[in-house]
């Protein structure tokens, strides 16, 4: 089965997440869509990081209704902080007969050549990238390993969210249903 694997904090995941996850599963070859729940990234602060497991249960609740999309915690069990090299390696181990690829936004080809084993992941695995405004794909245009893929160009961030949440604002058309009820239910970002 080809999957592709969609990295993130998921800091609370929110429509935009979805919105592209499911339209790159829907309209390229991809078969599954699996949300990869970073416990650290090495680009971010920890700092304001929800607890792993409250962020892997919003993403299993934002995805009840979508049946070729997934949670996956195979970062939990790894070193901190994650590097995409490491888990690619870890889920080719525990799940040869799939094939997987990565999606990321345009804004990520910008840093793509810092991140760990770059060269390796480009070697191994197919990149899927969505546009992000402002963002161009530069040296990466041409190379074989990437399919630019045409999606909605979603500009709501978890940052906002937060942010918006502390600030007492109305987030609820900005979340999935269910993850806004478990939200308003609990103290999370508050």
């Amino acid at each position: 089965m080809k999957i592709g694997l969609y990295f993130g904090s998921f800091n609370p995941i929110h429509i935009g997440h979805l919105v592209i996850a499911n339209h790159i599963q829907q309209y390229s070859d991809l078969e599954q869509v699996w949300f990869v729940v970073s416990p650290q990234n090495p680009f971010k602060e920890k700092a304001s990081l929800a607890n792993d497991y409250d962020r892997l249960h919003l993403v299993n609740l934002a995805i009840e209704d979508y049946p070729n999309l997934r949670a996956s915690n195979v970062e939990f069990s790894l070193p901190k902080p994650s590097y995409t090299i490491d888990t690619l390696v870890v889920l080719a181990e525990k799940y040869p007969e799939h094939d997987f690829c990565l999606i990321m936004g345009m804004d990520n080809l910008k840093g793509f050549h810092k991140w760990k084993n770059y060269e390796q992941i480009l070697k191994n695995y197919s990149v899927y990238v969505y546009p992000r405004i402002g963002s161009e794909p530069g040296e990466w245009l041409n190379h074989e390993k990437f399919n630019f893929i045409e999606a909605p160009i979603m500009e709501i961030s978890s940052t906002f969210i937060r942010k918006a949440i502390k600030e007492k604002k109305n987030v609820n058309p900005m979340l999935p249903d269910k993850v806004w009820e478990y939200m308003d239910g609990s103290s999370m970002y508050r």
